[in-house]
């Protein structure tokens, strides 16, 4: 009997040994549309009996997870949820928890299956379309057009829910024809109608923070009417259903109303309330959407909301390619406060609302996605920590690429969430300012070898500190927007420390009568670093507004004109922000509680600027740049050289400008390479003056797990 207890000791250690070893490295769950939620999820395809096979729903596996997780049981290296290829209709987010959590070294996988595409779809398919019958709409398209057209009603498809068109909200309800977002009926087709005149012009306001006179345009008052030229107008039937998007006042900001009446007789355009935010203005852009009448050319459609019935021009025969409708408001993905989970290669599409939104949590993944058709921003990361994008490919998005937060501005906790080795263009579709690719906002995070291009406005919008902006490309940005940046952040004093670094940014111009600058440091912007970036081809390299403490060191500007523009602006045009007429500045300074720890630590400068003459620019440094083919700098509101810190610049074939002397003047390239064909390589020469080689083989797309062929950004060895 003395050996009795050793035994049954040595039992317990076994036997929980024993069991350990039966659980997998790795589980891995098959979803498929041919699946069913009642079979194990262990197989890849239906067994041959049919008794075995996929799941069917992604519920079916969450709830997989959830026993797992609740049991303590999760695999040394995880789960994959391996998903078949097709479009699945999500019509409720699909929201992950804490419950579908993974460890550090054991993720939850979410993965398409070997090469076959997986379509998240937040959307539906519409069939049964056929000639056009409505009565109303034959009295209404001209019949040259009536035989090209087509009609459904999607209330026979059980879609009474259009959405609604607001001022600078979602799209609502969107048609797509092979797999392209197709254009509400317009006019004009192209282009842009401009207002006639403004009748209340001459009562003057003042809306938002700006005195509107800055440009010497007069701004209507909110009476909401305008008028027009030409006769278009007169063959507008149902203009209640009639939507007019426009740059009102400013190229810097859109938005779409709707028209509550036409007068033909004096030619007046009467808006529903709400109107637009700072008023209407003579010559301003606009054209109008959703009119059954315009319906004229391939790929147009129209909306009849009462009736629920759409009218469809399809660009190829209906029955060459899928129809669609976005039908979804809410995520089609919701990862809420969860840990260690990973979507991997799957497509997000037609939908209205987000593709993807994390929620808090950490050290979740993006991977791979191609998030397309949406009608809101595609992936948003709302703060937690480590959480990113990678890989992935955002086009044809109504509204941004992704929204980046995270850390905590008052304590400057970073939050270290990223977006990486993505492509991104194509997007701000729907509303066209301030819908950027990328909007960082906080502390600590990083955007980085991404290719950014073709879009209306701004590629990257920045908000907080200490954030990292590295490795980009951008390129074809504010292609009709106007006073924008394709790097873009302003009007807080406390925003420091902030780095824009290596980034190729190129063909900048704008649509030629628009202020289009590279990196825009907007309204005091200040502590910013802007260090071994290029500059090709751009209207403006970079604008410092008024702001001071940075630094603008080893760029390469070719072609810009100028290359660096500084200024004092609260002397100038801007006095306003320091003569009580608004506080802003000064209530962003007391948000931060800059007098104490750790802004009183880590900004010192913060501390004495109010004694400082804080309206004017002071100790922005430019060290060792390179100007060629463009101009240099210019200074405006007194500043001089004297003012601006200028020295090791080497400044080739310079036009007549501000030189500084300490600075090197030469009449020959500057020791730059082929830049028209993409090569920026510097020789012997540039270096000699101080100047540090850029790392070009690390700036745009990389090869990495998820992108294994990425587009070359440049012609170097």
């Amino acid at each position: 009997m003395k050996f009795v207890l050793p035994v049954i000791l040595l039992l317990i250690f076994i036997i929980p040994g024993h069991s350990y070893a039966q659980v997998a490295e790795k589980l891995v769950f098959y979803v498929s549309l041919s699946g069913n939620d009642g079979w194990s999820g262990k197989l890849a395809a239906p067994g041959k009996n049919k008794t075995d096979g996929p799941f069917k729903t992604f519920e079916r596996v969450k709830l997989e997870i959830e026993q797992l997780n609740e049991k303590g049981s999760m695999p040394a290296q995880g789960i994959e949820i391996i998903i078949r290829g097709g479009a699945y209709l999500i019509e409720e987010t699909i929201m992950l928890t804490n419950k579908h959590a993974g460890k550090v070294n054991a993720p939850v996988v979410w993965k398409h299956y070997g090469d076959e595409k997986v379509q998240l779809v937040g959307g539906k398919a519409i069939e049964g379309f056929h000639t056009l019958s409505d009565p109303a709409a034959r009295k209404s398209i001209p019949a040259a057009y009536q035989k090209n057209i087509l009609e459904v009603n999607l209330k026979a498809h059980g879609i009474t829910d259009f959405g609604t068109i607001t001022n600078r909200g979602k799209p609502g309800l969107e048609l797509f024809f092979n797999n392209k977002k197709m254009q509400l009926a317009r006019w004009p087709n192209e282009g842009w109608a401009k207002i006639a005149d403004v009748p209340q012009r001459g009562e003057l306001v003042y809306q938002g923070d700006l005195p509107h006179m800055r440009f010497g345009i007069p701004v209507g008052k909110h009476y909401g009417r305008f008028t027009y030229n030409g006769n278009r107008q007169n063959n507008w039937s149902n203009t209640g259903d009639v939507f007019l998007h426009g740059y009102w006042v400013w190229d810097w900001y859109d938005e779409f109303v709707q028209v509550q009446s036409i007068d033909t007789a004096t030619k007046e355009i009467f808006i529903q309330p709400p109107h637009s935010h700072y008023g209407y203005s003579k010559e301003q852009r606009y054209y109008a959407v959703n009119v059954l009448e315009e319906l004229d050319l391939p790929g147009e459609w129209y909306l009849d909301r009462s009736n629920g019935l759409l009218f469809f021009w399809p660009p190829s025969s209906i029955a060459t390619g899928k129809t669609f409708v976005s039908l979804l408001d809410n995520p089609v993905m919701l990862l809420d406060n969860t840990e260690n989970v990973r979507v991997e290669g799957l497509s997000f599409q037609f939908s209205r609302g987000n593709g993807i939104v994390i929620r808090g949590g950490r050290n979740n993944l993006i991977g791979g996605c191609t998030f397309s058709n949406l009608g809101d921003v595609a992936v948003k990361l709302e703060g937690g920590e480590n959480n990113g994008i990678a890989a992935c490919n955002i086009y044809d998005v109504a509204a941004g690429g992704a929204i980046l937060n995270g850390g905590d501005r008052k304590s400057l906790t970073p939050g270290g969430n990223f977006v990486v080795n993505s492509h991104i263009h194509h997007f701000s579709q729907w509303i066209r300012t301030y819908q950027s690719a990328i909007t960082i906002s906080g502390v600590g995070n990083r955007a980085a070898h991404n290719v950014i291009h073709d879009a209306p406005g701004s590629g990257i919008l920045l908000t907080g500190n200490e954030h990292i902006i590295e490795y980009n490309e951008l390129h074809d940005l504010a292609l009709e927007t106007g006073d924008v940046g394709a790097f873009y952040m302003g009007r807080d004093w406390t925003e420091r420390g902030n780095i824009i670094r290596y980034n190729y940014f190129h063909d900048l111009t704008g649509p030629g009568v628009h202020d289009v600058n590279a990196v825009y440091l907007d309204d005091w912007a200040s502590g910013t670093t802007v260090s071994g970036n290029i500059f090709y081809n751009c209207a403006r390299g970079i604008m410092i507004g008024g702001g001071r403490n940075n630094m603008v060191d080893n760029n390469i500007f070719i072609g810009c004109k100028p290359a660096v523009h500084v200024d004092s602006r609260g002397l100038g045009w801007a006095k306003y922000y320091f003569n009580g007429t608004t506080n802003t500045l000064f209530e962003r300074m007391d948000a931060m509680h800059y007098k104490l720890p750790p802004y009183a630590e880590k900004y010192p400068a913060l501390l004495l600027l109010y004694d400082d003459e804080p309206a004017v620019a002071k100790y922005n440094t430019l060290t060792h740049n390179i100007s060629y083919l463009g101009r240099w700098i210019d200074l405006h509101d007194g500043l001089n050289l004297n003012t601006v810190l200028s020295k090791d610049n080497i400044i080739a074939k310079p036009e007549k400008e501000f030189i500084n002397a300490g600075d090197h003047i030469i009449n020959e390239n500057p020791g730059i390479g082929n830049y028209s064909n993409g090569d920026f390589v510097l020789q012997q020469k540039a270096l000699r003056y101080g100047f540090k080689a850029i790392p070009y083989h690390k700036i745009g797309l990389q090869k990495d797990k998820y992108r294994k062929n990425p587009l070359k950004t440049f012609n170097t060895k």
